[in-house]
């Protein structure tokens, strides 16, 4: 215990040590992340100024918004930064919030993907019922619900992770702080931290699979009771969109958190984390909404009242 030292800092990797590539990175990354606040913040607006779409669909889809924006916030500000100063230094206390906020909205997300699945299920399944299911009661749940359980998640892994010890070592092979990182820059025993996060995250994860699966399972079976062809295709369109992205982010995160460690390079873990925390946000709003046809005359609605206001 006394050759120990407890570090005050880590150092961020990021995702790459060459320089000419480091300014590719900014110049990508940058322009990803503008294209994810404008298209979900468009979309936050659109949703809210527009009384047609006060509708538990586009509740649902207003808070994936805000969700992406939050999550992609809490990675790629900081490494954009990093890149222009050169400097990779992230304070403990700053580097522990950045993991907290970084699961809590990755959680988020995993749940409403699945609120959102079984709204299209109630929708689709038992139009007549629509109403008479998602009162405006059950939706303030079904959006409140995911919010408290994804805080008392990150809470927990947070908690547990503050026990460790971190010693000589402080770089992070990483471009944020994330758990499995940290984890493995541990020098104290990870045992309880690693079971709690399979535990945790495999309930995490199944529920809302489960009821991503069974709803599009009953989704399938309707869609196939169509009669037209053009409303079949229509409907498999928009169902295969939104399991693209479902198995985009499952397979991520199940591939990054659910594997052994030893079975990939840190390489990957970077690469599957770019991808459900960068990725992901940016295209959710050309998937779930650029598609619909709504959310695009809202969104024109939108456009031309900003470009008709007097200036």
């Amino acid at each position: 215990q006394e050759n120990q030292t407890t570090i005050s800092e880590f150092i961020l990797l990021g995702l790459s040590n060459d320089a000419e590539q480091q300014n590719v990175l900014f110049v990508v990354f940058l322009g990803m992340y503008l294209v994810t606040m404008v298209g979900n913040g468009l979309i936050i607006l659109a949703i809210g100024l527009d009384s047609y779409l006060h509708t538990p669909m586009y509740l649902f889809l207003a808070n994936l918004s805000f969700a992406d924006i939050s999550s992609i916030s809490t990675s790629v500000p900081k490494m954009l930064i990093d890149i222009h100063t050169e400097s990779h230094s992230i304070s403990y206390e700053s580097c522990i919030k950045q993991m907290y906020f970084s699961t809590m909205f990755v959680v988020i997300d995993n749940f409403l993907l699945g609120v959102m699945a079984y709204d299209r299920f109630v929708a689709i399944c038992h139009p007549l019922n629509y109403t008479t299911i998602m009162q405006p009661k059950i939706c303030a749940l079904l959006t409140v619900i995911p919010w408290v359980l994804s805080n008392v998640v990150a809470l927990t892994h947070t908690l547990l992770l503050i026990q460790l010890i971190f010693c000589d070592s402080n770089i992070l092979p990483h471009f944020f702080c994330d758990l499995a990182p940290l984890l493995k820059l541990s020098c104290s025993d990870t045992v309880v931290n690693e079971f709690v996060l399979f535990v945790i995250g495999l309930s995490v994860i199944t529920f809302p699979f489960a009821l991503i699966l069974f709803s599009y399972i009953h989704i399938v079976s309707a869609v196939l009771r169509i009669s037209t062809t053009e409303g079949k295709w229509k409907a498999f369109s928009t169902c295969g969109s939104h399991l693209t992205v479902v198995l985009l982010f499952y397979g991520t995160i199940v591939g990054v958190y659910f594997l052994p460690s030893s079975t990939h390079p840190d390489d990957t873990d970077k690469i599957g984390a770019v991808l459900f925390t960068v990725v992901t946000p940016m295209m959710n709003p050309f998937i779930y909404s650029l598609r619909n046809k709504d959310m695009k005359c809202a969104l024109r609605k939108l456009i031309n009242r900003k470009r008709f206001l007097p200036s």
